[in-house]
């Protein structure tokens, strides 16, 4: 026996054909636009098939904050008639329409600062930064913490938990590329500076806090090729006496001048006039 193969063949997908009596009832489907005013449904855009004698028109739609948005009316008839009926309207948006960005889990729309005095932020217990406290760890500064008289945090960071944290810190205001930074003499970073104190564990070895009164990242956790212009060892220079050189008076050269009497003064050879006393 040999292989017949296949003893049926699988159907094709056959587009829709255009019904015409559907596809001509445009005033119909205008018509079952009911939920605005007349006014707010534009032009009549396309006509597409869905199905055997169902049509959608769509009509362009011109209320205010739908840029781009269109009316869709499907309407239908059943075999043999030419009376059409509408089936659903919706307004659907267009290939240009303003749409609102994507719903996101609360999680991932928390930013840096949303949380206020008072907020609580619940960490969810599959929290992938975080891990059980009693676990060995990579950084020896959190099993000193962990394993200190038996004590410690119920759970402590992961390894990814810190690479974020670290990247996150790098690629932010307080990392080698912020303005602040790269406006900064080139040997004036933070790891050089008598104002850095390192971070604890393995993140010592990037990062430490400026302990500078007058930086503007006093108190914040800076990268050690972050820098600023506050630098322990940015000194003034020594300013440089101007030598004065000497007034030099010459003495022969005279100029007269006329000095005129001011009223009540004493002619020469006048005798003197009298105290008020004897």
């Amino acid at each position: 026996m040999g292989d017949n193969g296949w003893v049926t063949r699988p159907a094709s997908a056959r587009a829709a054909r255009l019904d015409q009596v559907c596809a001509a009832a445009v005033e119909v489907a205008r018509a079952g636009i009911t939920e605005v005013d007349p006014d707010d449904v534009g032009d009549h855009l396309q006509v597409v098939a869905e199905g055997d004698r169902l049509v959608t028109h769509y009509f362009e739609c011109r209320q205010a904050g739908y840029r781009g948005w269109r009316w869709a009316v499907t309407v239908t008839r059943v075999p043999r008639s030419r009376t059409v009926t509408i089936c659903e309207t919706v307004l659907l948006p267009g290939p240009d329409a303003l749409l609102a960005p994507g719903w996101l889990p609360w999680q991932e729309r928390l930013k840096p600062g949303d949380l206020g005095p008072g907020d609580l932020l619940p960490t969810p217990p599959d929290d992938e930064r975080l891990q059980p406290g009693y676990l060995l760890s990579d950084d020896s500064a959190v099993e000193e913490t962990s394993w200190e008289m038996g004590l410690g945090r119920p759970r402590v960071l992961s390894r990814e938990g810190r690479a974020e944290a670290a990247q996150r810190w790098y690629d932010g205001d307080h990392g080698p590329t912020a303005p602040i930074s790269t406006a900064a003499p080139a040997a004036a970073r933070c790891g050089t500076c008598g104002f850095y104190l390192p971070l604890a564990g393995n993140l010592r070895l990037c990062f430490g806090v400026c302990g500078n009164f007058y930086a503007p990242d006093d108190g914040r956790v800076v990268s050690a090729d972050h820098g600023c212009g506050a630098h322990s060892e940015t000194l003034v220079d020594a300013e440089t006496p101007v030598d004065e050189m000497p007034t030099v008076y010459d003495d022969s050269a005279m100029e007269p001048m006329t000095v005129s009497r001011a009223p009540g003064s004493v002619e020469s050879g006048e005798p003197a006039e009298p105290y008020g006393h004897s």
